[in-house]
C-alpha cells in the first residue's frame, strides 16, 4: 500500500474541465495525496482557476508549467513528476472527473511490482457542455443516477462506475500492453525512476502511454486491472490533431523492437533551470 500519493493531471486549454476535475478531487475520501497539475502550456485561464481551487482544496495543490510549442504531454508529464513528493504517482488526464473513491481505489490497488490501468465512461457532447456550464457535481452521483443517464444517451455504457472486487482477475493481462488506456494509470515512483519516466521523444497526439506500458513491463513491472474499481467520467473534447502519430506508432514499433527500458528523453534529461517558471529545462539531442 501507498504512503503518499501523487495525483498528476494534465491538461491543456480546457480550463472548465480542469476546474470539475479539481472539485472532484477536493471531494475524496482519502486524503492522504498531493495534486500537480501538469499543464502543457495552458494560458491565463487556467491558472485562475488553480488559483481558485486552493482555498477549497484540502490537499497540497502545486501548478507546472511549460511554455506552448505543441503536444508536448510526455515532457510535462515528466517536469510533475520531478516536483512532485508522493512514493505513488496516479496519472489523470485534465477532462477525466474522479469519482470521491478514487483515490482510495488506487491506494487499495497499489502493490509493489505492478503498475495500473484504469477506465472510463465517456460522456456525450451536450451533456459535457451542461455539466460544465451548470458545474454540476456529477462526481458525487450514485449508481442510479449514472444508470438514468445511460438511458438518456448522455453516456456511452455504466460498467466502470460499478464497484466489482475482481481479485486475482485484475493480473490476467500481466504482461499485455495493448489496450491499456493513459487518461487513468498508476505508477510506483521508483519504477518511474527505473525506465526513466515517460518519453518526450513522443510528440504530438499518441502512443507515449503505450511507449511507457512497454518498458514498465519490460522492465518487469507487470500490468493490474482496474476497471470496476478506479472508472472516471470522460468529458467530451474534439478528436486531437493525430498528424504526428504515424511518427510516434514508429517510435513505439523501435521501443518494442529494441527491447527498450529506459527513455529516450526521459526524466533524466531534466535539469534544474531557475530562470524558467516551471523550475525545470529540457535537453534532449
Amino acid at each position: 500500500m501507498a504512503d503518499l500519493i501523487s495525483v498528476i493531471v494534465a491538461t491543456y486549454h480546457r480550463a472548465d474541465a480542469l476546474d470539475a476535475v479539481l472539485r472532484s478531487l477536493a471531494d475524496q475520501t482519502d486524503r492522504d495525496f498531493e495534486v500537480v497539475v501538469a499543464d502543457d502550456g495552458s494560458d491565463t485561464k487556467t491558472a485562475e482557476v488553480i488559483g481558485g481551487s486552493l482555498d477549497r482544496m484540502p490537499v497540497p495543490l502545486r501548478h507546472v508549467w511549460h511554455e506552448d510549442r505543441g503536444f508536448r504531454l510526455a515532457e510535462i508529464r515528466n517536469r510533475a513528476i520531478r516536483v512532485s513528493t508522493g512514493s505513488y504517482c496516479v496519472f489523470l488526464d485534465g477532462d477525466c472527473v474522479a469519482r470521491p473513491g478514487f483515490v482510495a481505489a488506487h491506494r487499495a490497488l497499489a502493490v509493489r511490482g505492478w503498475f495500473v490501468t484504469g477506465n472510463r465512461v465517456l460522456l456525450s457532447p451536450t451533456f459535457t457542455h451542461s455539466l460544465l456550464r451548470h458545474r454540476l457535481p456529477a462526481h458525487r452521483w450514485g449508481i442510479e443516477r449514472w444508470i438514468a443517464r445511460r438511458f438518456r444517451g448522455d453516456i456511452n455504457r455504466i460498467a466502470p462506475l460499478c464497484r466489482v472486487p475482481l481479485g486475482p482477475l485484475r493480473g490476467r493481462q500481466a504482461t499485455h500492453w495493448l489496450g491499456a488506456r493513459g487518461s487513468n494509470m498508476a505508477f510506483w515512483r521508483d519504477d518511474l525512476d527505473r525506465v526513466d519516466g515517460f518519453d518526450a521523444a513522443f510528440e504530438g497526439w499518441g502512443r507515449e502511454d503505450s511507449d511507457i506500458f512497454v518498458r514498465m513491463i519490460r522492465s518487469g513491472v507487470r500490468r493490474k486491472d482496474g476497471r470496476f474499481a478506479t472508472g472516471v467520467l470522460h468529458l467530451w473534447h474534439p478528436e486531437a490533431d493525430r498528424s504526428r502519430l504515424e511518427a510516434n506508432e514508429r517510435h513505439l514499433l523501435d521501443a518494442v523492437r529494441e527491447g527498450r527500458v529506459r527513455a529516450v528523453c526521459g526524466l533524466s534529461s531534466l535539469v534544474e533551470d531557475t530562470k524558467r517558471a516551471s523550475g525545470f529545462e529540457q535537453e534532449c539531442a
